[in-house]
């Protein structure tokens, strides 16, 4: 039976995942690390993950990606792209570290709030570079970018607000219905393991996954390729044409 997968990332360094099979079945569940995730749902046809693949070596250029989804997503929702490390710092120690090596290596600190995905970043650059076969089917996207394509525009108010969850919820339920319910029913099985929009996410990003089945497409269209040929992109449904 075919499914698709939306992960975000969780309090606890943990990863929440969501899976939507073909016949209507679904799942959500946190795991420890992304090892555990893939041993689990490592045969979807597609998992979309909220977290930065593919890394700078160096350079004050950033992740051209993450230009553009910026620039597509515009204010203020282009405040959730952030500014991504490179790899060096990626792997320091501690945030005073990382932040001497990335602004050594690209000219720019990075915020201590940061540091706090640092560690999702890293588990995710080692995975992929011990588990290749993974490549084509783990892939990073982002919620909003999920939820601009599948409503047509950026979403209008901020997600931890009650309007802002409301208006994200309204957008899944057109596109999957049945969506309100996966989100409540998620919440009471995870309890406070994680939080409304967590799932939400998560959830947009699991219904990209499948809606890809019928065209992918990428931030940007050709995307770059980083020292361990990782693309960094960020992969959307094809059908959305935001780029046109």
């Amino acid at each position: 039976m075919d499914f698709w997968v939306g992960v975000d990332g969780c309090r606890g360094c943990c990863w929440l995942a969501v899976a939507l099979w073909n016949d209507g079945k679904w799942n959500a569940r946190v795991f420890e690390d992304v090892f555990l995730l893939w041993r689990e749902y490592g045969a979807a046809r597609l998992i979309l993950v909220d977290i930065p693949i593919g890394l700078r070596d160096e350079g004050s250029l950033e992740r051209l990606c993450d230009i553009e989804a910026r620039r597509l997503l515009r204010w203020p929702r282009r405040t959730s792209v952030f500014r991504v490390p490179c790899r060096l710092a990626v792997y320091a120690d501690t945030w005073e570290e990382a932040s001497r090596i990335n602004k050594e290596l690209t000219g720019k600190r990075f915020p201590k709030q940061t540091w706090g995905i640092v560690r999702k970043i890293r588990e995710m650059d080692e995975f992929l570079e011990a588990n290749r076969e993974a490549r084509s089917r783990l892939r990073e996207s982002h919620p909003e970018i999920c939820f601009l394509a599948l409503s047509g525009q950026p979403m209008r108010h901020n997600k931890k607000r009650e309007e802002g969850c409301r208006e994200r919820l309204e957008v899944l339920e057109k596109i999957r219905p049945g969506s309100v319910e996966i989100v409540r029913k998620g919440l009471e099985k995870l309890e406070r393991d994680v939080a409304r929009d967590d799932l939400a996410d998560a959830l947009a990003l699991a219904v990209a996954a499948f809606l890809t089945t019928y065209g992918l497409a990428t931030i940007p269209e050709v995307p770059e390729v980083d020292s361990r040929g990782l693309r960094m992109e960020m992969v959307y449904p094809g059908f959305a044409n935001l780029q046109a």
